[in-house]
């Protein structure tokens, strides 16, 4: 048995490939860039197969790194499982998987809609449920990988409008202690990390909407929005070898917003 690395060579993501889905903009991308500065060979998704080749082109050209783009509905399991074949024809089955695919809906829960709800539940965590299992097979048959989800500070806790969104957060945390129960004794590692609040395209309306900013900033000890290469040095922890015995857990990254009242 070969010594495991030590030190910052524990970090080192080179020659590993990875997966990134929703990774063509917003925190997704930066998540997606982030693991090829720390070396991973990386499959950059999208719904859009056209923004997904853009992207992995632009985070070629900045980081010099090996990307490709690949694009498949995450909520229909055929689409995954093709999507998943092919990128196993050009890379291998990844190494490093991080569920990043989501979407949010906001609604009083009495006026919440089925659409709404469905969207979220397919979106946000069967999607989770769907890539895992593909590419767990794989990832079982090598006897090694990484399995990151990326939940919310409403995996813990809940506002009003988003009873819906945090239901679909919450239980893709212990979605992902049960992958830690099946695929630890395989040499797999599943964890997740948890965002607070972060400035990007998609939350601009509420960063520009001083009152809630004003409550974000009060909220949060670091009193600041989250920058989204705050994400990044956890995500390289949790998909390096540097982790291999962290397993089943939920990693906060919110200015820490959870631990205080």
């Amino acid at each position: 048995m070969s010594a495991a690395p030590s030190g910052l060579a524990a970090f080192d993501l080179t020659g590993r490939t990875a997966l990134v889905t929703g990774s063509s903009r917003g925190i997704g991308r930066t998540l997606a860039e982030g693991l090829t500065r720390a070396g991973a060979r990386v499959a950059v998704h999208g719904r859009d197969a056209r923004a997904a080749v853009d992207a992995a082109e632009q985070i070629a050209r900045s980081t010099g790194a090996d990307c490709t783009g690949v694009a498949f509905d995450v909520t229909d399991p055929d689409a995954v499982d093709d999507g998943i074949r092919s990128i196993e024809e050009q890379l291998g089955t990844p190494d490093i998987l991080v569920n990043n695919a989501g979407i949010q809906r906001r609604a009083p829960i009495a006026e919440f809609s089925d659409e709404d709800w469905n969207a979220l539940v397919q979106t946000n965590l069967s999607s989770v449920f769907h890539l895992s299992r593909r590419v767990a097979a794989g990832m079982i048959a090598r006897g090694s990988g990484k399995i990151i989800q990326i939940g919310s500070v409403q995996s813990q806790l809940a506002r009003p409008s988003i009873a819906a969104y945090a239901a679909t957060k919450g239980a893709v945390a212990m979605f992902t202690k049960g992958l830690c129960a099946d695929l630890a004794p395989h040499g797999i590692q599943a964890n997740a990390i948890a965002p607070g609040y972060f400035a990007t395209e998609l939350t601009r309306p509420l960063v520009e909407d001083e009152e809630f900013s004003a409550w974000v900033r009060g909220r949060t000890p670091a009193g600041r929005w989250g920058d989204t290469v705050d994400l990044v040095g956890a995500l390289v922890f949790l998909s390096s070898a540097a982790s291999d015995f962290v397993n089943g857990q939920t990693l906060y990254v919110d200015g820490g917003m959870t631990a205080v009242v």
